[in-house]
């Protein structure tokens, strides 16, 4: 059950599939917040159990986890846990992972490139019942939301299409990709031939082309752990 708390003790959880982004994280909460108490949970089914037997005023979600996504895990919370706030830590500094966030019902999206600048102001903004969005996303999501952006193909692909997606961009084999997401190679073939008609991209070259033009590859692990090693 949860611990005696402090009148303004946050209960934060990290939910991240990574041990050293969660010891990073935790390092970088604790030594910005007296009385916030931190705790980690390596996946979806864990976060779950934790809100289920301890208070959480705040979870800070991962998008690219295996078995259980972000995208799904902010929605069974918000659907769930209506009291909990959402913060989104994700690697993916494009404005169609945030709109998506956003609309599953996360409250604040921070890429991991600036975690180290800005993750304590967008804990204590959506907190405060506010929203947050990374000063490098907030002009693109806004230009899309009005228009003033052109929307690019993959806004039609489903959330676990540009999963897969993205495992493509990022060089790994369909037998990984459904290793990591818990499905079979044959449904991760039928995803990848559904994305390649949805974009209208007929090889595996032009996929991974397109990708990186659009910014869907996995750069910001890297970039996160150079800001954890400086904490």
């Amino acid at each position: 059950m949860s611990r005696t708390s402090h009148p303004t003790e946050l209960q934060i959880l990290i939910v991240d599939d990574h041990a050293i982004v969660r010891e990073g994280l935790r390092r970088i909460l604790e030594s910005a917040g007296k009385h916030w108490v931190v705790s980690e949970a390596d996946g979806g089914a864990q976060a779950l159990e934790m809100l289920r037997t301890q208070r959480i005023d705040l979870l800070i979600v991962d998008l690219s986890m295996p078995v259980m996504s972000g995208l799904e895990l902010i929605k069974r919370v918000h659907a769930e846990y209506p009291g909990v706030h959402l913060l989104v830590l994700s690697m993916h500094a494009e404005e169609q992972y945030a709109l998506r966030a956003f609309q599953a019902g996360a409250r604040g999206y921070v890429t991991k490139d600036s975690a180290g600048s800005e993750l304590i102001t967008a804990v204590r903004r959506v907190v405060e019942s506010g929203s947050y969005v990374s000063a490098s996303l907030a002009e693109r999501v806004v230009m899309q939301l009005t228009g003033s952006r052109r929307t690019p193909r993959h806004t039609q692909l489903s959330d676990r299409e540009l999963e897969v997606l993205r495992g493509i961009v990022a060089g790994q084999r369909l037998t990984d990709i459904a290793s990591d997401l818990h499905l079979s190679v044959k449904t991760i073939s039928t995803h990848k031939s559904r994305i390649q008609e949805k974009l209208e991209l007929p090889t595996t070259a032009s996929l991974i082309r397109y990708g990186l033009e659009h910014g869907l590859a996995a750069e910001g692990e890297r970039h996160l752990e150079r800001v954890i090693e400086a904490h």
